[in-house]
């Protein structure tokens, strides 16, 4: 059984929070904003690390309500490495030794000039019976 796979991501429009950390202002008015976002099969959601901060983006759709305190950007899409782990208690390490032999086998590489992001997969549901929360890595691939 694989445990990465490949994902392939259309270009489009997302919202961005800007960057910051949690529990600060516009993450917290992001954070508001995205829950009265109505769920859908797959989360929209998606965050990376920007420097001195996060940065979190959602996949924004004509007609979306969308405060001014967030921009529309243009995000590239390509191909990611995706695995799923427990938010929080990842062995980054031992992660990417599984990935980078995926995408060895595979006839893959990294792709260094596009940020890594992640996203929370679980249900509020699933949550509250988990007691935990699974993750999706994203990580940036092209052709080898």
């Amino acid at each position: 059984m694989q445990s990465v796979r490949i994902y392939e991501m259309p270009a489009c429009k997302m919202v961005s929070s800007g960057t910051g950390m949690f529990g600060e202002g516009n993450f917290n008015l992001f954070d508001e904003w995205l829950s009265l976002q109505r769920r859908s099969l797959f989360p929209k959601d998606f965050l990376y690390h920007a420097g001195e901060g996060f940065v979190w983006l959602y996949m924004y759709e004509d007609g979306m309500n969308v405060p001014k305190e967030f921009e529309i950007i243009d995000f590239q899409g390509g191909l990611y490495a995706v695995a799923t782990d427990i938010d929080q208690k990842t062995d980054k390490e031992l992660m990417n030794t599984e990935i980078d032999r995926f995408l060895s086998e595979n006839g893959f590489e990294r792709d260094t000039s596009r940020s890594e992001l992640g996203n929370i997969i679980t249900s509020p549901l699933a949550k509250e019976i988990m007691e935990y929360e699974q993750m999706d890595y994203y990580i940036p691939v092209r052709a080898k």
